[in-house]
């Protein structure tokens, strides 16, 4: 849409969450400029391999920045702050985003009211661990412990585990990507600007709106229960001949198609009919399906299944995943002019116009303050010698 590329995002951003949400609004054709420190910046630039052979651009960081222009600017110093707000008038900045800890909003001028009183108009986000009121700090496996999700992971009988993926800091970044656009279209309707809070807690503990309302409802109690489904049967992984399948049964008149087939027509028994039943006995039931898809290949199950309309899928593994031709054909990608190195970046969850008008390609991660000449010009009419003492001063 074309009244995206008016937009301009600021963003005080390190780590996950919020290089995300800004990589999916940069997705979007907004403008997103990253603000940095100048003496760290980032501290995820470092993580990860050095693919590139130059400091600060390590493989973790290049995953979720491409699209983006870089600034650095010192807001513990009073002449960044005032620099702060010279770029927010000059440039319009719609939306200012940050993930600093809340204890340091009126310690570098980036609280609301702050911001407010130089744009009045504007959207501002603060993204927490567990809200405005708390200083404490939360890294992305904290919050999955916190909220119960690691508790809803793992084998029945093992340890809670990890999930795959950081669903907080990816969850949080959807949900924060949802409240801007509600500001956005508020703003447009009103004039008037918004300023969320959002709290990563908050936002992990929604996506257990199943087992947490069937607690405190009904005192129901719901944890692990490894690859098998609490109100669902079969629904589990079952190993193949080559691999392994992962079968997923959501209604009686499902399981009636599986035990018409030959293969699995032993299956056919009364007690089974109903999927509580099924549920009732759900360890001898998967132990029976095993035995018959361990004589078969994947590939005959996917089809045997899929004629039969009875939803079943190859557990791909990333490799795998990659060359689906889903995925294949979505891909985004990111040349870096400097060293011709070409990005493959993870598919956006739908395309969108900006991104088929540039087939699909996004500039290069940034550079630490790769764009400060470039903005500081544009924006502040600096001259070169002004932008060299703001170096040597350590504010940019």
């Amino acid at each position: 849409m074309e009244h995206f590329k008016k937009l301009t995002v600021l963003s005080l951003e390190q780590a996950l969450v919020l290089p995300y949400l800004t990589f999916r609004l940069a997705q979007d054709g907004m403008r997103v400029l990253r603000l940095e420190s100048p003496q760290a910046g980032d501290p995820n630039r470092m993580v990860g391999e050095n693919v590139l052979g130059e400091e600060r651009m390590n493989a973790y960081y290049l995953c979720v920045n491409a699209g983006k222009e870089a600034l650095t600017l010192n807001l513990a110093l009073p002449e960044g702050q005032k620099t702060l707000h010279e770029l927010i008038r000059k440039l319009k900045v719609d939306i200012f985003a940050t993930n600093q800890l809340p204890k340091n909003y009126g310690k570098l001028g980036i609280d609301y009211d702050s911001l407010r009183s130089v744009k009045p108009d504007i959207i501002w986000l603060g993204v927490t661990g567990f809200g405005p009121q708390s200083n404490e700090a939360a890294y992305d496996p904290i919050l999955q412990a916190r909220s119960g999700l690691m508790d809803l992971t793992g084998e029945r009988e093992g340890d809670p585990q990890v999930m795959g993926i950081p669903l907080p800091d990816m969850g949080s970044s959807e949900h924060a990507y949802g409240l801007l656009m509600k500001a956005l279209y508020t703003r447009e309707l009103t004039g008037e600007g918004a300023c969320i809070n959002l709290s990563m807690f908050e936002s992990s503990v929604s996506w257990l709106a199943i087992p947490l309302s069937l607690y405190t409802s009904f005192g129901r109690i719901i944890t692990r229960r490894g690859n098998t489904h609490e109100f669902f049967c079969p629904v589990s992984v079952y190993k193949t001949l080559d691999g392994y399948v992962y079968l997923a049964v959501g209604n009686d008149r499902q399981w009636k198609s599986i035990v018409s087939l030959s293969d699995f027509a032993f299956l056919d028994k009364e007690e089974y009919e109903k999927n509580a039943g099924r549920i009732k006995d759900v360890e001898n039931l998967n132990r029976a399906i095993e035995s018959v898809t361990r004589r078969l290949t994947s590939e005959q199950l996917l089809a045997l299944f899929r004629s039969i309309s009875v939803p079943i899928s190859k557990i791909s593994t990333i490799p795998e995943l990659a060359a689906d031709p889903l995925v294949e054909r979505s891909f985004l990608s990111s040349r870096d002019p400097r060293t011709g190195k070409t990005l493959t970046l993870a598919p956006p969850p739908a395309m969108t116009p900006f991104l088929e008008e540039k087939h699909r390609e996004l500039s290069f991660p940034p550079r630490l303050g790769e764009h400060n000449r470039e903005i500081y010009t544009e924006a502040l009419g600096l001259s070169e010698e002004q932008i060299v003492r703001l170096k040597e001063a350590g504010v940019i």
